[in-house]
């Protein structure tokens, strides 16, 4: 088995569900709190309008803080969320390392996120995508609402195979399925990501999995045991999507690594900042966050 990345989307996909805003020096210290705890991937933010998601306005001054010579700490890779053509030389400009973006498989979703068809929207990612390989970047494309959609309900398998069959065709093969609506199922997701690897070889899969059902931590193993080598999480399970019916909070960091760490599996990655920081984030937004590990604490190493 290959070893499994851990992409941390909770400054991006958490917070974008938060009222209250967090400041720039605390999300700062957040970020190099996850760079020191040895995640894979960071997700500082996305490149959207301030009015539409206000938590988002300062994610052009994070990449650059967190870019700057003699500042950029060793480790992770700093990723960030694109919707169109402006957040992309946005991003370029500022120090994204890794885009991500991606094309809902729901023309619903599609509307209320990117005020888009699902044709219209993956023309423009495509492209978007292309340009940004060309420029030396990483990039990651992803289905959104792959495993069905508040709105519409079921969404056919087909229609997100044909999605990444359109990413494969444009040398765009770091793929993400991403549960925005929280329907899917341990079989559903096995079944769905042994069909997309048959699309073609060299495709890397990764996996973004919502709470909303309970269902998250259930649905990543099951991916993981198809064949996906990243799994997208977010610090104290923060999160949701705003633009789907019912928005539930993500699959959590901590929560994660701590099973990682059960298996042996990436016991690299530090436990202790991770609980640490679910403490600090259920402190400022002062309610009780949805993370298991950061109030039971792990298991002790000696089973006392």
């Amino acid at each position: 088995m290959k070893s499994i990345l851990v992409h941390e989307v909770g400054l991006r996909d958490g917070l974008q569900m938060e009222r209250q805003t967090v400041p720039l020096e605390r999300k700062l210290a957040w970020l190099r709190t996850l760079m020191d705890a040895g995640v894979d991937v960071i997700q500082v933010g996305s490149f959207v309008h301030p009015t539409k998601v206000p938590q988002m306005a300062d994610t052009d001054q994070l990449f650059r803080e967190l870019s700057q010579p003699g500042v950029r700490r060793p480790g992770p890779l700093l990723s960030g969320l694109v919707l169109n053509e402006k957040g992309l030389d946005r991003g370029l400009v500022c120090g994204v390392e890794m885009f991500c973006m991606g094309v809902s498989a729901s023309e619903t979703h599609s509307q209320k996120n990117t005020g888009m068809s699902i044709a219209e929207a993956t023309d423009r990612i495509i492209a978007i995508g292309v340009r940004a390989r060309e420029s030396g970047k990483r990039v990651q494309v992803s289905v959104q609402s792959a495993f069905g959609c508040g709105y519409e309900g079921e969404v056919p398998p087909e229609r997100v195979l044909g999605l990444v069959r359109r990413f494969v065709e444009a040398g765009l093969t770091n793929i993400s399925l991403a549960d925005t609506a929280g329907h899917a199922t341990p079989d559903q997701v096995k079944v769905l990501y042994t069909e997309l690897f048959r699309i073609g070889d060299g495709i890397e899969c990764a996996c973004h999995f919502h709470n909303t059902y309970g269902l998250a931590m259930a649905n990543a193993y099951a991916a993981v045991q198809a064949g996906v080598t990243s799994v997208e999480t977010s610090i104290a399970g923060l999160g949701g999507c705003p633009f789907t019916k019912i928005a539930g909070g993500n699959l959590c960091t901590e929560d994660f690594v701590h099973y990682l760490h059960q298996t042996g599996q990436r016991e690299d990655i530090h436990m202790k900042p991770l609980i640490d920081l679910a403490a600090d984030v259920a402190a400022f937004l002062g309610r009780e966050m949805s993370g298991m590990v950061y109030r039971a604490g792990p298991i002790p190493e000696t089973g006392a």
